[in-house]
């Protein structure tokens, strides 16, 4: 099997730890929350088998690599900087960009702002949505009211770290487990509860057996990370999604343009918040949506093999 190695790069002010695998065409794998480059370890040794130079970093506030303290520090203007940054040190001049949850608005981001840099962008299980017209955390207060949404939980300091930190072992097997597409979800797990007594996970499940795409040493490695970095990074992100809409203002309404791909698991539950439909307005070249069968939210790790192919599929094309 080809091996993984890994390494420490400079890129926009920070040291960014990356896992990489082969050589050729540069593609750069962003991770979401709460996870690192460990969720794109089926996807490494497939890319580079295919004939590509696969590269997945910990992101600013993750695993290795550089966390500030400073929450201004998390915009998505410093991600794709970031990823900028990483081409630069790369010594090449363009990537394919592929990013899952919170690194597919990197992913999106990158390929709207730097199309030059980023000439294709895969996008999963959060599909692009341009800048609004009013700050996110008013829209989700408009809709959720006085019933718990966990965005909004989440922008309070310390809280959620607090939450999170408790068990971190638990966290990691509730939080993977009940946003798969193993858990059985049942109406008292969408039944809406108030704000002010909810806690993040509160009514996701701990399984008893974890699910086959899951395995000990996977939840091992990914406690193992949170337990030396804390989750104060990861939540940083959330903490800035008001900000990114007051820094995104020259874009409102922009549509990313480059070849693009987006895949979904079929239970995800991201897709009850982020309608499908419109991603093909707001990313007119988009190529294909892949909706992946009994896959939840962590398709990359739950489907591999779909996934892989879909990818490999994509490049291949371009």
């Amino acid at each position: 099997m080809t091996e993984i190695t890994h390494r420490t790069i400079q890129t926009n002010g920070i040291s960014m730890h990356i896992a990489e695998a082969g050589t050729g065409p540069l593609v750069v794998m962003c991770h979401g929350w709460p996870e690192s480059w460990y969720s794109w370890r089926h996807q490494l040794t497939a890319l580079a088998e295919a004939g590509y130079h696969a590269v997945a970093p910990d992101q600013r506030g993750y695993g290795k690599t550089d966390k500030p303290a400073a929450i201004d520090q998390y915009t998505q203007l410093h991600m794709v900087g970031d990823i900028v940054g990483l081409l630069d040190a790369l010594g090449e001049e363009t990537a394919v960009i592929v990013g899952h949850d919170w690194g597919a608005p990197v992913a999106w981001n990158s390929a709207l702002l730097r199309p030059d840099r980023f000439p294709a962008v895969v996008g999963m299980s959060v599909p692009y949505g341009p800048r609004g017209d009013f700050k996110p955390t008013d829209g989700m207060k408009m809709a959720f009211g006085d019933n718990f949404f966990y965005i909004l939980y989440l922008q309070e300091r310390g809280k959620a770290e607090a939450e999170l930190e408790a068990d971190v072992d638990a966290t990691i097997r509730r939080l993977y487990f009940s946003a798969s597409g193993d858990v059985v979800r049942t109406e008292e797990m969408a039944a809406p509860r108030p704000a002010a007594t909810t806690k993040f996970l509160d009514g996701m499940v701990d399984p008893d057996t974890l699910p086959g795409w899951l395995s000990q040493g996977d939840v091992d490695y990914f406690a193992g990370e949170f337990k030396a970095a804390g989750f104060r990074g990861g939540l940083n992100w959330y903490r800035n999604m008001d900000r990114n809409w007051e820094l995104m203002g020259a874009w409102r309404n922009t549509k990313v343009t480059v070849p693009a791909l987006f895949i979904t698991g079929e239970k995800d539950p991201v897709r009850g918040f982020a309608p499908e439909a419109t991603i093909r307005q707001n990313v007119p070249n988009l190529k294909e949506l892949v909706l992946v069968p009994g896959a939840g939210h962590w398709v990359q790790q739950e489907r591999p093999a779909e996934v892989n192919a879909a990818l490999i599929g994509f490049l291949k094309g371009l």
